[in-house]
């Protein structure tokens, strides 16, 4: 560990699920990602006591960023109290590929998604109305990613 090695913290990026925060820094010239997770990150927290560990155990945060992670970390409780009186229920259940999917992707504005599966194929489909839009054929594999 010379100077070249030296870390230098670039900026926080937020993630709601599961909760946590990446902390996007440079090493040696190169943006490298690393992530802090809030497992057990619950509305009685003690957001000041859970700083202070970051603060502790994660060389790349300084105090300084303190007034940044209480603001993150308060987002993060916001979502969860937001989310926690949300009901979910089976909307649709769609049949249309002969083997297993192995992934699932929606579109921004989650109107459409596409599926890929074990079957060789990609479909996009309309999110309301559950009708296949589009069927790709002809990979000459699975389709392990969208």
């Amino acid at each position: 560990w010379g100077p070249s090695s030296a870390m230098k913290l670039k900026k926080f990026l937020l993630r709601y699920y599961p909760p946590g925060i990446l902390l996007e820094y440079e090493q040696n010239g190169e943006l490298k990602q690393k992530s802090i997770d809030f497992l057990d990150l619950h509305p009685d927290t003690d957001v000041d006591v859970l700083i202070s560990q970051i603060l502790a155990q994660e060389p790349l945060v300084t105090e300084s960023r303190r007034p940044q992670l209480v603001k993150l970390i308060q987002k993060l409780l916001e979502k969860q109290e937001a989310n926690e009186n949300r009901n979910f229920w089976l909307f649709k259940i769609l049949r249309a590929h002969i083997l297993p999917l192995t992934n699932c992707a929606f579109n921004k504005s989650g109107d459409r998604f596409i599926t890929g599966s074990y079957d060789r194929t990609c479909k996009v489909w309309d999110t309301t109305s559950g009708e296949e839009l589009l069927s790709l054929e002809g990979h000459k594999n699975v389709v392990y990613a969208i």
